[in-house]
């Protein structure tokens, strides 16, 4: 601009310099013919130079007004370049702070990759041994599911061979029905026989059966009381006839099917808790009872009953639960039974 400005200036010192040139080598010339010759009129020339000079200083001045309005158009222009630059550099500001923070995202986002990569890789690994521990795994259950195989292969023997046992035993089975038959058979004839000897036998030595015992085998004593209901064992024994009594167990076994008949007696001192009290068993159920009860004093009860019995059945004397029984060398407390008849 400033170039602009002064490229005019130049021009018009020029202008002058040639106008004042041009005018004193006129004057010089002029003088010398008037000194050596003819005159030249003076006043037309000087007339002359100065509309020369005005003509040009009057076109430098529409030139320097062009250059003006040139020179104001080009600022202007400058200025709106100047703004569009600022703007330009404004924007450029904005994009490189935007690319700044895209390129801290970026190199985040780097970061972050290289940590999901460092963890792939990690996972990558774990993947690789749990592949090679799979593999593992599998040739173990390969090896496992052949051995399972054979084993299978060996049932199937073991089973088909158990199927031809099954089969010879069930002939075997069969077999041994058909002698266990035939030894039923025997064996039943064979009792039969049997039977009709031991009925005869029976009917030879057991026409009269009879027995009868005390509780204590010497002494006196008093047996109870207890929680629970007790079997009672009559040691001293008067008679027993055919044996059927067993003075160690208390318990008398019907040797023939008859009519039997018992009765038992018990004594015991006064108590004010504990009575006396006993009952006749055959074979496991109560048949009968006797009881007493007195605070002071002696007391005794007894009872009896006549059973049909069958061979084997078995007859004896329990004392109640909570209750006891007194006997002595004068035998208060007695269990006697014996065969009626024969049926």
């Amino acid at each position: 601009m400033e170039r602009t400005m002064c490229f005019p200036l130049v021009l018009l010192i020029c202008s002058l310099s040639t106008a004042q040139l041009q005018s004193d080598n006129d004057i010089v010339p002029h003088h010398a013919e008037s000194q050596g010759g003819e005159p030249t009129n003076v006043s037309e020339h000087q007339q002359t130079c100065p509309q020369d000079i005005h003509a040009v200083l009057r076109e430098m001045s529409a030139s320097l007004a062009e250059q003006r309005v040139e020179t104001r158009h080009l600022q202007r222009e400058n200025e709106a370049q100047t703004a569009k630059l600022e703007l330009q550099k404004t924007e450029l500001e904005k994009q490189k702070t935007e690319l700044e923070k895209q390129k801290t995202e970026l190199e985040k986002q780097k970061t972050e990759g290289e940590k999901q990569k460092t963890e792939l890789e990690k996972q990558k690994t774990e993947l690789e041994k749990q592949k090679t521990e799979g593999e593992k795994q599998k040739t173990e259950l390969e090896k496992q599911k052949t051995e399972l195989e054979k084993q299978k292969t060996e049932l199937e023997k073991q089973k088909t061979e158990l199927e031809l046992q099954k089969t010879e035993g069930e002939k075997l089975k069969q077999q041994l029905q058909v002698q266990a038959a035939e030894l039923i058979s025997v064996k039943a004839r064979s009792n039969v026989t049997e039977n009709q000897v031991e009925a005869l036998r029976r009917d030879a030595e057991v026409k009269q059966v009879a027995f009868s015992a005390s509780l204590l085998a010497s002494g006196l004593g008093t047996i109870g009381p207890f929680n629970t209901e007790t079997n009672l064992v009559f040691r001293y024994v008067f008679s027993n006839i055919g044996n059927a009594y067993n003075p160690n167990t208390g318990f008398f076994f019907a040797p023939v099917r008859g009519a039997y008949h018992f009765e038992f007696y018990i004594g015991a001192h006064g108590h004010s808790s504990h009575p006396s009290c006993a009952a006749l068993i055959k074979n496991g159920e109560i048949v009968s009872h006797a009881h007493e009860h007195q605070t002071s004093g002696y007391g005794s009860s007894s009872n009896g009953a006549t059973l049909l019995l069958e061979v084997g059945d078995v007859v004896f004397l329990r004392l109640c639960g909570n209750s006891r029984i007194y006997d002595s060398e004068n035998h208060h407390s007695t269990f006697s039974g014996h065969l009626l008849f024969t049926m």
